[in-house]
């Protein structure tokens, strides 16, 4: 079975051999091709009202309607359901163009590219958006990609990816290079055969991780091609130097969003802590049934660990923040939406008017009926764990709460700074995900590009109340001795932050103060509308 459209493959591959933000050069890999001059080409004629026209049919600044162009596939499906006709690459270009250039936020930003003179769609999607930097000097869109339509309703819609069940922790992707066990899904081939959070990648298939310049063969092992392969892992205990060497064979992994929950008295009060990694369809009962302990338990205080979730459905983000704020905020704004100026009262998508997502006391209907009652806990406080993989939806859980008056406790790191979000639309098997939409909250504010911080984090965005704590691996998650964990329970106990749990803190393992990322599906870092 093959996983992964092409494309994403290979964008993939690029993220081992990519240089993790330091001076060294990245090491060669596979990248998908571009051609950052690829508008000069083809032959274009004049029209008779002065713009410029091409053998495509291209006619610059004329774009149709998506709808012309839709279905009309190089290699069209047969499955009963679509309807697909036979078409060229050149059709589908011209969809991504009429799409892009109604839809993007920032459509006005966008070069138009003929078409015809781009073989291939990835590449073509690619150019669909703005090259523009933000005042830091980062990209102002960095959040443009596709997936291959099957996988992502797999994904999205059961949980469901092909791999072996664990989450690694990129510290460097160059030599010497660092990626460690940040997790692993229960009741997976990783799961099953022991792997610890902390542990790190010594040797894969007979190759140096840290040194080696084998790239092929550890991205093959990394990144799967087909269900069944089996791969040879070598990881190394940080603390100890011991290893472990087992075999882990790609299975389609049914993740578990939810995890570890439980209530912890501390200081004599009850606390309700969740781990929660990803807003996808599965987590809607999964998040329910934690709430409805919580509120069994009475608990006083809620630690919402979110470290490693880079988002996924906006009306996840929606249920979770209204069972925590409770029965004063329902009816009242979560998030208003904003489109491109084409749209100032419409949805573009669903042809609907534009009103605010209110808090509800209902599910939203993903896998339960959306009659379905939710368990609010009516709290004014609520402890966030984050870190830079805490982005866009679960961002819009932290900004929708405090735009109707519930006290954000940031226990972390700086978050990732995405208050953008899309659809994922699918043509021809491809699912094209491209910035739509900003989100607002119940007192107009949105604009936290450079994300949440907490006092005292090394990259600032917008200061929340709370305490900077590296993350720490050295602990299993849900641990209450594990670094934020610890900070978020002294924090309820004492009313501030413990020095000695803060990232300044001398180090005793050489875990417990540690930057990086969770590598996660592309989807799964973005804000996502469902589309009726």
């Amino acid at each position: 079975m093959y996983l992964f459209r092409q494309g994403l493959l290979l964008g993939l591959l690029a993220t081992l051999m990519a240089c993790d933000g330091g001076p060294s050069a990245p090491d060669p890999a596979p990248v998908a091709s571009g051609n950052d001059n690829a508008s000069s080409g083809g032959a274009t004629t004049g029209s008779t009202d002065g713009s410029t026209a091409s053998d495509s049919g291209w006619v610059e600044g004329e774009f149709g309607d998506v709808s012309d162009y839709a279905g009309s596939c190089q290699a069209p499906r047969q499955d009963a359901g679509f309807n697909d006709v036979q078409g060229s690459i050149t059709d589908e270009n011209f969809w991504i163009r009429a799409y892009s250039f109604d839809t993007y936020l920032w459509y006005q930003e966008i070069d138009d590219v003929d078409p015809g003179t781009i073989d291939d769609t990835e590449t073509y999607f690619d150019l669909m958006k703005t090259f523009a930097l933000t005042p830091s000097g980062n990209p102002k869109d960095k959040f443009h990609f596709t997936y291959d339509t099957e996988e992502w309703e797999k994904l999205s819609q059961s949980g469901i990816s092909a791999g072996y069940g664990v989450e690694f922790f990129r510290v460097r992707s160059s030599p010497p290079r660092q990626w460690l066990v940040a997790y692993t899904e229960p009741n997976s081939p990783a799961g099953d055969a022991g792997l610890l959070r902390g542990w790190e990648i010594a040797e894969i298939d007979g190759v140096d991780f840290v040194e080696g310049n084998d790239t092929d063969t550890l991205n093959a092992a990394l990144f799967p091609a087909a269900l069944g392969e089996v791969h040879s892992f070598t990881f190394r205990d940080v603390e100890t130097a011991e290893s472990v060497t087992v075999d882990l064979i790609s299975e389609e992994i049914t993740s578990t969003p939810v995890q570890n929950v439980k209530v912890i008295e501390t200081a004599g009060s009850k606390v309700g802590y969740l781990l929660f990694n990803d807003h996808i369809a599965t987590a809607e009962p999964q998040l329910i049934d934690a709430f409805e302990l919580f509120s069994t338990e009475d608990v006083s205080e809620l630690v919402l660990d979110m470290r490693y979730n880079g988002g996924g459905y906006l009306d996840i983000a929606r249920m979770l923040a209204s069972m925590v704020a409770g029965q004063e905020a329902v009816g009242k704004t979560f998030s208003e939406l904003k489109f491109n100026d084409k749209y100032p009262t419409q949805n573009p998508i669903t042809g609907r008017t534009l009103t605010p997502s209110s808090f509800t006391d209902t599910a939203p209907g993903f896998q339960l009926s959306s009659n379905t009652p939710i368990p609010l806990l009516n709290l004014d406080r609520v402890m966030v764990i984050s870190g830079s993989g805490t982005c866009s939806a679960s961002e819009a859980v932290i900004n929708g709460l405090r735009g109707v008056g519930v006290e954000v406790v940031l226990i972390g790191d700086t978050t990732c700074g995405k208050p953008y979000g899309f659809y994922g639309i699918d043509n021809c098997g491809t699912t094209y995900f491209t910035i739509q939409f900003k989100g607002v909250n119940a007192i107009g504010f949105g604009d936290y590009t450079d994300g949440f911080s907490p006092p005292g984090a090394e990259d600032v965005g917008i200061e929340v109340e709370g305490c900077f704590v590296d993350d720490d691996l050295s602990h299993p998650l849900g641990d209450s001795n594990e670094g934020r964990l610890k900070a978020a329970l002294g924090y309820l106990s004492e009313g501030g932050c413990d020095a000695n749990a803060s990232g300044m803190q001398k180090r005793r393992h050489p875990l417990e103060q540690i930057k990086g990322q969770v590598i996660k599906p592309l989807p799964l870092s973005g804000a996502l509308l469902t589309r009726p």
